[in-house]
């Protein structure tokens, strides 16, 4: 199987040994606290699943300005955005050396994990305009991961954690949500060699179909690990139980059996286009996968990034030897009225927009509402109706 990134071994901070993890609980009730962030909760759960090896910790400012112009750490190790825990407030915390941190997705905020503190430093307005900047592409507040970024503090906190839980991603997911270390087992038990991913943060059409299954073909896959996001999103995006059910029916439907894990991570949408890609390839490859398919707007939001910056960033400015994953390039795809079938849309001769099967999201919204039965080429009925659903009981 393909190694985690920058390590041999896995090393997730998720303390699995239970009389351990219930010490540093009951230690932790006696230690100075605070509660951190949705994104740094997020960061969290992502550092004890595994899929930011090999990290320890949060990063300092020195490794976040670092991670944020030149995609590296101060020690060189290749990361395409900081790892933070940013607050408002220290006074709760100055001066310890360790610390316990509380969920603020969760009721009573519970310990989430354990800091040891090794600074606690200020930044400024300009280093914090250069990271928003270098990670998002863009300053402007109507951007979604820019608001959420620059509503976080501009105090860093860093340093290595022992995390006690994954927040309410096991309780609310507990049929998708996987560790990295859980997929890795997973695969390994499948016996599969060449498996390719796919990032998605919303239901999935023909078009995502078929996009998975000639990745798969295009690189003599064994499988396919269909890994949705589960954390916060923007308003409007599709919840993720809604998702989940619809990609499960697809899946159960559509696919040849046993060739597809349907899984999910608990991370917060960034929405940082081309770095956000080459996080999700870093974290793919932390999980065993081999290839990651990345497509158009991957990861995108808005008209912020070209279509295809997400794929130019692995050519551009991602080191040959960052990453052993492969990147699978994938134009717009949509089904053909002249072929029948699904296809890219740059692989095919002698069509125009006519030719192709066309939805906008706001049409698609519109006619779910409405009740309205989608164009097949589009959507695969049963996943119409369940998301149909979901917009008729919102309306």
């Amino acid at each position: 199987m393909i190694k985690p990134h920058g390590s041999d071994k896995l090393n997730p901070l998720f303390v699995s040994d239970e009389t351990k993890r219930k010490k540093l609980i009951t230690e932790a009730e006696s230690l100075p606290s605070i509660v951190i962030s949705s994104a740094a909760a997020a960061n969290a759960v992502m550092l004890g699943s595994g899929y930011f090896n090999p990290l320890t910790g949060y990063m300092n400012a020195a490794d976040a300005l670092s991670t944020a112009e030149k995609m590296h750490t101060t020690g060189g190790l290749f990361f395409p955005v900081p790892i933070l825990n940013m607050v408002h407030d220290t006074a709760a915390i100055s001066g310890a050396k360790r610390i316990a941190l509380r969920d603020p997705n969760v009721d009573g905020n519970p310990v989430l994990a354990i800091q040891d503190v090794e600074a606690i430093e200020e930044i400024t307005a300009e280093q914090k305009e250069l990271i928003t900047k270098q990670v998002f592409g863009t300053l402007d507040s109507e951007h979604p991961g820019v608001v959420t970024f620059n509503a976080l503090g501009n105090f860093l906190v860093s340093g290595p954690i022992s995390v006690l839980n994954l927040s309410y991603f096991e309780t609310d997911f507990p049929g998708t949500f996987r560790t990295a270390y859980r997929i890795r087992e997973e695969i390994a038990a499948a016996g599969w060699e060449k498996v390719v991913a796919f990032q998605t943060r919303n239901p999935m059409h023909r078009a995502h179909e078929e996009l998975c299954k000639m990745a798969k073909e295009a690189v003599d896959a064994d499988g396919i690990l269909i890994h949705m996001l589960l954390g916060k999103l923007k308003k409007g995006d599709i919840p993720a139980d809604v998702r989940d059910a619809s990609i499960r029916k697809m899946v159960e439907i559509y696919f040849p059996a046993n060739t597809v894990l349907i899984t999910g991570y608990g991370f917060d949408m960034l929405y940082a286009g081309p770095k956000e890609a080459a996080l999700h390839a870093v974290f793919r490859q932390n999980c065993g996968c081999t290839h990651l398919i990345v497509g158009r707007d991957h990861a995108g939001v808005g008209s912020y990034y070209g279509p295809f910056d997400a794929q130019a960033i692995f050519e551009k400015d991602v080191p040959d030897d960052a990453l052993e994953i492969e990147i699978f390039k994938a134009d717009h795809t949509a089904y053909s009225k002249k072929l029948n079938k699904v296809v890219m849309m740059s692989r095919v001769e002698n069509h125009g927009k006519e030719d192709f099967v066309f939805l906008s999201g706001t049409k698609v919204r519109e006619m779910l509402t409405a009740g309205e039965p989608l164009p097949p080429e589009f959507a695969r009925p049963e996943v119409a109706e369940i998301l149909g659903k979901h917009y008729r009981s919102q309306a």
